[in-house]
């Protein structure tokens, strides 16, 4: 009998057992059966060829139409063209050389149906280019049939395609999942038969043999609601575990006092907060003054005012005796806040014998005299307020008493980085604020998943003008183009200020711009979206050849600067400092301005190869202007044309200013990351089968029973099967990962 956490090598042959784990990263039995199926086929069904990609590894269902043997170009012999067609007019050419072709003749004769597996390509220029694979690997239906126990079993059962990958097969696979299911002994169910019952789920064994070998479309769908609702599960209570942990953490308690710090400021502000700050402040404030410490979620609109909410939140720790430092992704960001913080503080940020407490900014590439004094403020608890970048995570940096952590754009900053600031915390852990303005997937995720306390901010301060969003269709209407630096032209006529982004700094060997490793990538663009000519698409426009181009051409005689992360940190200060002062018409920056940069006067923003950013990238870029009570301008351009993937995303944007559903475009085309890992993008997902967005009804009926199992057994000594699927599912390292988290 085959155990679930028997060693692949042991249940299979070789043959098959290495290229499962090589390609596929599948080591046991237990993984082998949890890799289901992406899709499934019907005997008389084929794959619609126009939905491919260039360079996709493709597993295609098609219907062999004519085969041509063709002379070799370059030396004798004949090579065989297969023509294979999916009953719309669309067709794949395969193409087999040497002794295989005549194998292959044997095997597909025309009207032949098989599924048909490699890596697509197009050949041929313009609309004459065809979609080819070269020496496929192919499985006639005819020959799964013979397998069948009968004909009639087999045209009713549908085919299951597995994601698959170059070495190895998705019939090989379906073979080798097929054997491990037939010797397969007595499997523990880690979901307990109350709870199955309730929600009428079959067992584990049954789920596992209805998804892999379906009898009819009903068997795959009560499978599909078993495995979701596991992960579901799962997932849940190891969250509602790490809960439970995270509440017997020691924290300072830093209630609000009735006079201070907090409270001159608020007698200072020259705006009236809105509802939704207030409410939110205040579910802030009683957290801060509860003894385990908060890790809450602070979510809002560009603009919504999520800057005050967390300063005031720091004011009321500096009025408890402690110190906040606020933790930015880069350091025209971290400059930018120590600026705001400190004129909204006005007097109040001097310290000293004024009462108020010294707002320090601490980045790694200050002078040694300042780094020295920021250093020291921060260790002495001279600075009731440290700002600062990556700087502030290492070793040699201390607090006197580091009550709270405020961290902006979270996304921007790994777990273990996030981690490293709160271990400075000396009795205890720091409350810990996150700040987003568009939630990424993982964020989105874990909010669903229930791990984190939130707030929104759904209302925007008055003042705050609206922001129209255009798509710059070079492609279709190149004349669009002209018609920007036009707009831009009469925007600096009546006296206000443009940006214009670039994906790239110049030139240089392996310059990325300033986009570095961040969850949400700069160019999201799948391979063959352009159609024609995508791989040889132009490498992304770069500021220091975008800006002399305009200056000396459809924008000269304009004040023309640029910005990007390589220049010296005072330079980059001196820049934006005068683009704030007026003193630059038009700043042409990398994402160095993506979060953060406050210029009332700017109301153009330009974002040149749009398509290479993501949607929220995007989503913050345009932020940037309408801030001064301005109509916003932002413009997207792009040489993707109507149709593609990419275009759809950027008009996807230009229809809409809200945030959270910008968050849910984006969580749709990138999945929820591993919401069990340090990964954020969708690539490495622990999630087979669960959709957040598809799927929110079973995540909150997961929830409610992963509740009250763990309040009843929190230590689950009762469900030993169940303890033991979230011992593998967590492992050591992710065990470490949400002990850190």
């Amino acid at each position: 009998m085959t155990r679930f956490d028997e060693p692949l090598n042991k249940a299979l042959d070789p043959k098959t057992a290495k290229p499962l784990e090589s390609s596929l990263n599948i080591t046991t039995v237990g993984e082998l059966l949890r890799h289901y199926p992406r899709r499934y086929a019907e005997r008389g069904e084929l794959t619609a060829l126009d939905a491919l990609e260039v360079d996709e590894h493709v597993t295609v269902v098609g219907e062999v139409s004519r085969l041509m043997r063709k002379p070799m170009r370059n030396r004798s012999g004949t090579w065989l063209e297969v023509e294979v067609v999916d009953g719309r007019r669309n067709k794949i050419y395969l193409s087999f050389f040497g002794k295989v072709s005549h194998v292959v003749e044997t095997r597909l004769k025309p009207g032949t149906r098989a599924m048909f597996s490699g890596k697509v390509g197009r050949f041929g220029q313009g609309e004459r280019a065809k979609w080819q694979l070269n020496h496929p690997e192919f499985e006639p239906f005819e020959e799964v049939e013979s397998s069948a126990s009968s004909a009639a079993e087999f045209a009713a059962a549908p085919v299951p395609i597995y994601p698959a990958a170059a070495g190895i097969s998705s019939w090989v696979i379906r073979r080798a999942i097929g054997v491990v299911l037939d010797t397969l002994g007595p499997i523990p169910d880690p979901l307990p038969g109350d709870l199955r019952a309730r929600h009428r789920l079959p067992g584990l064994a049954e789920a596992l043999e209805a998804v892999h070998r379906p009898r009819d479309q009903g068997d795959i769908a009560r499978a599909r609601k078993r495995l979701k609702f596991d992960e579901a599960f799962m997932l849940q209570a190891v969250l509602a575990q790490r809960r439970q942990a995270a509440a017997a953490w020691p924290a300072v308690p830093r209630p609000r006092k009735g006079d201070g710090l907090l409270a001159d400021f608020d007698g200072r502000l020259p705006f009236q907060l809105t509802e939704g700050q207030v409410e939110v402040g205040e579910e802030i404030a009683a957290e801060l003054a509860l003894d385990h410490p908060m890790h809450r979620l602070l979510q809002g609109e560009v603009g919504a005012g999520k800057t005050v909410v967390a300063l005031r939140a720091m004011l009321q720790v500096v009025d408890a005796g402690g110190q906040a430092a606020l933790l930015a992704p880069t350091e025209v960001l971290a400059q930018q806040h120590h600026r705001s913080i400190v004129r909204m503080l006005g007097d109040l940020s001097t310290g000293g014998m004024f009462g108020g407490t010294a707002v320090t900014l601490l980045t790694g590439s200050m002078g040694a005299a300042g780094r020295r004094a920021a250093l020291l403020d921060a260790a002495s608890g001279a600075a009731g307020i440290v700002v600062g970048t990556h700087a502030l995570l290492q070793e040699h940096v201390q607090f006197a008493d580091l009550g709270m952590v405020v961290v902006d754009e979270q996304h921007r900053f790994g777990v273990e980085q996030r981690d490293a600031l709160r271990e400075k915390a000396g009795g205890g852990r720091p409350h810990v604020l996150v700040m987003t303005a568009t939630p990424i997937p993982r964020t989105v995720a874990m909010t669903v998943f229930g791990d984190l306390e939130v707030s929104t901010l759904s209302q925007l301060p008055a003042g705050r003008a609206p922001i129209s969003t255009h798509v710059v269709p070079v492609a279709d209407k190149p004349h669009f183009l002209d018609r920007t630096w036009v707009r831009i032209q009469e925007e600096i006529g009546l006296g206000r200020q443009a940006y214009i982004v670039c994906p790239r700094i110049g030139d240089l060997e392996g310059d990325e711009g300033d986009l570095g490793d961040l969850s949400d990538p700069g160019d999201l663009s799948e391979p063959g979206e352009a159609g024609e000519g995508a791989g040889e698409r132009r490498p992304p426009l770069a500021v220091l050849e975008v800006a002399p181009m305009l200056a000396g051409g459809p924008l000269a005689g304009l004040r023309v600067e640029v910005l990007h992360g390589r220049l010296p940190p005072e330079e980059k200060d001196a820049v934006m400092r005068a683009f704030t002062r007026g003193e630059v018409d038009v700043l042409v920056a990398t994402t160095v301005i993506e979060v953060g940069v406050d210029v009332p006067n700017a109301s153009v923003m330009v974002i040149m190869d749009a398509d290479r950013f993501g949607v929220s990238q995007l989503h913050q870029l345009r932020g940037r202007v309408g801030r001064g009570g301005l109509p916003g301008l932002c413009l997207l351009v792009t040489d993707f044309p109507a149709g593609t993937p990419a275009r759809e995303r950027l008009d996807a944007v230009a229809a809409t200013l809200d945030g959270f559903e910008l968050s849910r475009v984006d969580l749709e085309q990138r999945r929820e990351g591993d919401v069990l890992g340090a990964a954020q993008s969708g690539r490495r997902s622990s999630l087979k089968m669960l959709r957040l967005l598809r799927d929110e009804d079973v995540i909150k009926d997961a929830r409610e029973e992963a509740g009250l199992l763990l309040s009843a057994d929190p230590d689950l000594a009762d469900h030993p099967a169940l303890r033991a699927e979230i011992d593998r599912l967590l492992g050591d390292d992710r065990a470490d990962f949400l002990e850190k988290a």
